[in-house]
Parts: structure tokens; sequence; C-alpha cells
């Protein structure tokens, strides 16, 4: 039994469309720009949104981001843990918990 990766399925799927040559660094964080801003555009009237839709724009961001970071050769899991490690030490919980302030203002 063979068990693709979520990464798997996106390299077949860029592949098989012959894809790969439009997906710069670049174009790729283009890309992730112009669908946060369609996942925004969810929201731009209303605090409600259309919840499928949310997610179908959501998945968009997700998907050029997770391209992004295979073309760049990173680990989507691990580039997050790393910078969650930075994060928890500009925001210990003993000064950060509940506030909304910047680091430098804790």
């Amino acid at each position: 039994m063979v068990v693709w990766s979520l990464q798997d399925e996106l390299a077949a799927f860029v592949a098989e469309r012959d894809w790969a040559q439009f997906h710069s660094p670049e174009n790729l964080a283009k890309s992730i720009a112009i669908e946060a801003g369609e996942l925004l555009e969810c929201f731009q009237w209303s605090a409600e949104a259309d919840v499928e839709r949310v997610r179908e724009e959501l998945a968009d961001v997700l998907t050029y981001c997770m391209l992004l970071a295979q073309r760049i050769g990173a680990d989507p899991d691990q580039i997050v843990r790393d910078k969650l490690a930075i994060t928890r030490e500009k925001y210990p919980v003993e000064k950060s918990r509940g506030r909304s302030a910047k680091y430098d203002a804790l």
C-alpha cells in the first residue's frame, strides 16, 4: 500500500499539468497574497461570512503556502515549530496571557 502525503499529492497535481514552470518563489508569494485578499473579502462587509467560501479561500492560501515551502525546500511543520519557539520566547505566558500587546510593550 502506498501512502501519499498531501505534499506528494500537490506535487503530482502540479506535475500532471506542467505548472511548476510558473511556480517561482516570487509567483507563489504573490499568489498567497492574492488568495489571502480573497479570503479577507469574505469578511469585507460583515463578520458573518459564508463558511464554505471561507474554507475554499483558506484552502487556496494553504495550497500556495505548501507549494512555496516545497519550492524552497522547507518542511512546513518544521518552520512553524521553529517560529513558534521564537514566538514563545517573545511572548512568555506570564507576561502575555490575555493581552494583545506587541512583545516590546509587555
